[in-house]
């Protein structure tokens, strides 16, 4: 059955009599969305959950010693609310790297403390390093030859400065009807065969440059971040064993990088005293996703699945990414056991791995209970991103039909205000159902289009029902995101409030009725969209 609600009560009454009385009369669905509301809205743990998450662990770099701090959380939180199977499930991942501390000041001209990080997984520094900058801007391997013999004993800036930005629009946002009106189009598919090659040999530069550098004699080097405003970020994807960079690596911000520039530029010759204090660890290399449980009644019946992904950057606290998504999971969890219910499927949340580096918690999830792809074994890491989702045939394992949903949150710390049908034109009326409880919440939109990026991609790569909410952007995608913003302060409690009484409720409905989303045929292989394309060689 599918819940609706039913008369002339509307998502707005309901809401407003949960305030004052724990349940209404009526149909059980109803109540049961009825106590859901006053739970969530009126009692909510989701901001002192996030606090202990982001204010006493921190960053979660994947098989760090915070990711582990985190998951122990996790499983005892899971635990506490009394759901079942709670279980760590690991996957092939790399190298642990555990960041204590670090520093970057300009000793020349004069003494000043500059805004940097060092780049995820990079080298400690031996000591204090003091050397003087060289501006060596380096973006393909064919940009080596000129740099030889001439970087022996400095400190590399190896990014073109460019010119300083300023913001062209509003920095913090909410999405107009208009603005979500215009996702409601179909994605057309595009296939280019060349592609994955492509990007393939584009991956993996910064290590290649690393090696260069230290056979030039170079101690270290530094990139310019991709945001002004004092901000940094530390990406890095060199986490494989025997394959990590080769000399220590920072990300400074634009303004104090454009400064060594100029200075640098104008025959002063500026020295840097940089420090990285950081620890490889590789006595496991396994990741961990944590998957927890409410068990169905009906074990024919499949099971509906929420998640978002744990791992973070290391430049803030990854609160809007994705420990936002991570405790909204969480709340529902806690939410749905409050409400005591026994629901036909089994409702699994999923905190996944490894989605910083190519989603690969998420895709060993797939490949251990729902299909698999014949993917290149010699491709780790990031270099298995694009290739898995261009390999065919896609061969479905006998778990391939149990899963009937998944919904996914991971684009900040924004409301929901409606849901991707990501081109299933079959499963956009039921979703549009399922959301009518919320429509007086803001959660009313059915969009045809696609959004990427994230743990559902995979899933519907293989043709399951993987689903990722519209979200309100805040200040997501223009600051925070992957950036030393990204703290609690940037996230918004009745937000998260009411996304993670949607995210519950989404579940609940798909966890109880006797519909299922229908799904997409299985994938095959697509003929090129273009198939007189001519690659650009100087690509």
């Amino acid at each position: 059955m599918t819940f609706r609600l039913r008369g002339a009560a509307s998502a707005a009454a309901i809401a407003l009599c949960t305030l004052a009385t724990p349940a209404i009369a009526g149909p059980a669905e109803d109540r049961l969305i009825a106590q859901l509301l006053d739970e969530g809205l009126n009692r909510s743990d989701v901001m002192d959950t996030a606090s202990e998450l982001m204010d006493q662990i921190g960053p979660r770099l994947t098989n760090s010693e915070g990711h582990r701090k985190a998951e122990e959380w996790a499983v005892a939180k899971f635990a506490a609310y009394g759901l079942k199977n709670i279980h760590r499930e690991p996957f092939e991942f790399g190298l642990g790297w555990n960041l204590k501390s670090y520093s970057a000041t300009m000793t020349v001209p004069r003494a000043l403390p500059l805004t940097a990080l060092p780049v995820a997984w990079s080298p400690a520094t031996a000591g204090k390093i003091t050397a003087p900058v060289i501006v060596a801007p380096m973006s393909k391997v064919e940009n080596f030859e000129a740099w030889k013999g001439k970087l022996a004993g400095k400190i590399v800036l190896v990014s073109l400065p460019g010119e300083s930005s300023e913001s062209k629009g509003p920095v913090f946002e909410r999405m107009t009807a208009s603005e979500i009106g215009d996702l409601d189009k179909y994605t057309m598919p595009r296939h280019d065969p060349e592609a994955t090659a492509l990007q393939t040999a584009r991956r993996g530069f910064l290590r290649k440059l690393s090696v260069f550098l230290k056979a030039e004699g170079a101690l270290a080097m530094v990139r310019m971040t991709y945001r002004d405003g004092k901000l940094v970020h530390g990406e890095g994807y060199d986490f494989i064993p025997g394959e990590t960079l080769a000399i220590p690596a920072m990300d400074m911000a634009q303004e104090d990088y454009r400064r060594l520039v100029r200075l640098e530029k104008t025959g002063v010759a500026p020295q840097l005293s940089l420090v990285i204090d950081a620890t490889f660890d590789s006595k496991d290399v396994m990741a961990d996703n944590v998957i927890a449980e409410i068990p169905g009644t009906d074990p024919k019946a499949g099971y509906v699945m929420a998640g978002a992904h744990f791992d973070s950057w290391i430049a803030g606290d990854g609160a809007a990414d994705n420990g936002a998504g991570s405790v909204a999971v969480i709340e529902a969890a806690r939410l749905i056991a409050k409400l005591g219910v026994k629901p036909k499927r089994t409702i699994r949340f999923a905190l996944w791995s490894g989605e910083e580096q190519g989603l690969l918690g998420s895709k060993a999830y797939i490949e251990q209970h729902l299909a698999t792809r014949p993917v290149d074994p010699k491709l780790k890491g990031i270099d298995s991103y694009s290739a898995w989702r261009n390999a065919y045939p896609i061969t479905p394992k006998p778990g391939y039909a149990d899963m009937k949903a998944y919904f996914n949150m991971d684009n900040g710390s924004g409301k929901f205000r409606g849901i991707y049908a990501e081109g299933n034109v079959g499963a956009a009326s039921l979703l549009r159902d399922w959301l009518v409880p919320f429509n007086s919440l803001g959660a009313d939109k059915v969009v045809m289009s696609k959004t990427g990026g994230t743990d559902h991609v995979y899933l519907q790569a293989i043709g399951l029902p993987g689903y990722q909410f519209i979200q309100d952007p805040l200040d997501y995608d223009t600051r925070v995101h992957h950036s030393s913003l990204d703290t609690l302060d940037h996230m918004r409690a009745d937000d998260m409030r009411q996304a993670s009484v949607v995210l519950a409720g989404m579940l609940l409905q798909a966890a109880m009725s006797d519909k299922e989303l229908p799904r997409s045929p299985l994938p095959s292989k697509p003929d090129a969209t273009d198939p007189f394309k001519v690659q650009d060689p100087n690509q």
